[in-house]
């Protein structure tokens, strides 16, 4: 098989570090090729420069034998590359024709050819099993079909080369498995993939090979049938990790430390009332619209509620976001990028975000700038943040998985008693999750409670001591450690009651 893209001895720096150094790799034509490595790897600065997004410090890139030095991403839209993101790149107003055809529209008789884009959007449309109208608005669209929509602007615009960064992180296990027919179906039709993902199974499944990054460099690389999981994750972080989960260090307390009765919002929550126990993690499952994000934005004072109480240690939680602060209450966004961070401030100011106060060194509360830096910088070393100087390097530089633990740590400045964390570990890689979850267990070990909120049924069944189930803003029951069961709690996420006779243990 011919070489479609190579790269030789390539480097690149931001601020003076290296982020990708002297890697040399060849990509042959019509392979899948799985790309693993930890957050900060150097994966999607590898693909940004790929993307003519940013530009190699030195070394070079070749494409079908020939130098490659895209200036923009038109450039490489030109050669024949689509990158389909993590945070899809659609038009949500507009219809899936005009998404496709929004730079570039065809025209008859000095107008826009609509039937000619109607014809063109439902063959692609048709090629990928997606059946739907041309003229479908986007925002009417599930997750799945949206990134159906991507795939088809890179076939209408002729990609060869299609880089997927990870893909799954916002789909069903549905949609997750029409991906991956589409993608064999690319394959069959001689497109070449590049595939990054932390999801190492599905890289595994994929791949015809795999390449793993560590700290900017090329470490392994080879067909994927010489690599299992262990050996993906020993290769990613340079060590055995001994287990995917951590062992609990702590068991839950018999005193109740948050509890909440009665929430009711229309349209959103329904009498939803449970505990949660001094030292303990209480995880929370549920479908897409099953109102579990909406219940702990609720709970953190972001979004009204009609009736129901809230009490932590014992007193009532009212008012707004300020006063759950105060009283110890700690959200974890599953958005980060949007609501966890200032993406453009340094990653100290965004470490002291909630906890500034605290370093008022007069009545006048002029800030002690000395004593914030040294715990900014204790922070940074505690939560082993991947950054060079947190003064002044901004949080839009890091990798997600370092932008998550910048979130974390900023809540962690003010010794929360009760954390709230919404999917903590999408798009992180599998030693980031590791770290993420010994700092629930800490947490809890510390007195703390944790509502860990996930979409992964497998980590909240490898770290809670319960099992919380919702379903269209319901609880429907829950489990205790010894009885948690896949199958069951699955039938109460669809709205199955599950009798505790049933429930396996």
């Amino acid at each position: 098989m011919t070489t479609l893209l190579s790269f030789q001895d390539l480097r690149k720096e931001y601020f003076g570090v290296p982020a990708v150094r002297d890697l040399t790799l060849d990509i042959r034509a019509g392979d899948v090729v799985g790309v693993i490595g930890e957050n900060g790897a150097g994966k999607s600065t590898l693909m940004n420069m790929v993307g003519g997004v940013v530009q190699p410090t030195d070394g070079e890139m070749r494409w079908q034998g020939e130098p490659y030095r895209p200036r923009s991403p038109g450039d490489a839209t030109a050669r024949g590359i689509a990158f389909i993101h993590q945070e899809l790149n659609l038009f949500t107003n507009l219809t899936i024709a005009e998404n496709i055809f929004v730079d570039q529209f065809p025209s008859r008789f000095g107008m826009i050819d609509r039937p000619a884009m109607r014809q063109r959007t439902a063959d692609l449309l048709q090629q990928l099993a997606l059946d739907v109208s041309p003229d479908t608005d986007v925002d009417s669209l599930a997750p799945g079909e949206r990134q159906l929509v991507e795939i088809a602007k890179a076939l209408h615009r002729d990609a060869e080369l299609i880089i997927f960064d990870e893909p799954t992180t916002s789909l069903t296990p549905r949609e997750t498995a029409r991906l991956f027919e589409t993608i064999e179906r690319l394959k069959a039709d001689g497109k070449t993939i590049l595939y990054i993902s932390h999801i190492l199974g599905d890289v595994k499944r994929l791949s015809d090979a795999i390449v793993v990054l560590r700290d900017g460099e090329l470490v392994e690389q080879g067909a994927a049938a010489d690599f299992d999981v262990p050996a993906m994750i020993t290769a990613m972080i340079g060590r055995a990790l001994g287990g995917l989960y951590p062992e609990r260090t702590s068991e839950p307390r018999d005193d109740v430390l948050f509890s909440a009765r009665g929430l009711t919002q229309p349209g959103i929550l329904e009498d939803v009332s449970f505990d949660i126990r001094a030292g303990e993690i209480l995880g929370l499952f549920g479908l897409m619209g099953s109102g579990r994000s909406e219940m702990a934005r609720i709970v953190f004072g972001l979004d009204p509620l009609e009736r129901g109480t809230l009490a932590l240690q014992g007193r009532p939680l009212t008012g707004g976001v300020r006063q759950r602060i105060a009283s110890g209450l700690a959200f974890v966004t599953e958005d980060r990028r949007a609501e966890g961070l200032l993406m453009d401030a340094a990653i100290a100011d965004n470490l002291s975000l909630v906890a500034i106060e605290e370093f008022g060194r007069t009545p006048l509360a002029f800030l002690d700038k000395t004593r914030l830096a040294r715990r900014t910088g204790q922070m940074q070393a505690d939560m082993l943040i991947k950054a060079g100087d947190i003064r002044t390097q901004p949080a839009r530089a890091l990798s997600g998985g370092n932008q998550q633990k910048v979130v974390i740590g900023k809540w962690l400045m003010r010794h929360p008693a009760l954390f709230i964390l919404d999917e903590p570990t999408r798009g992180v890689d599998v030693g980031a999750k590791f770290e993420i979850y010994a700092l629930a267990d800490r947490l809890a070990a510390a007195g703390s409670g944790v509502l860990f909120i996930s979409s992964e049924l497998e980590e909240l069944t490898g770290m809670c001591d319960r099992i919380m189930v919702m379903n269209r803003g319901e609880v429907m029951g829950g489990f205790d450690r010894a009885a948690f069961s896949d199958r069951d709690i699955l039938a109460m996420a669809f709205g199955k009651r599950v009798p505790a006779d049933e429930v396996a243990a």
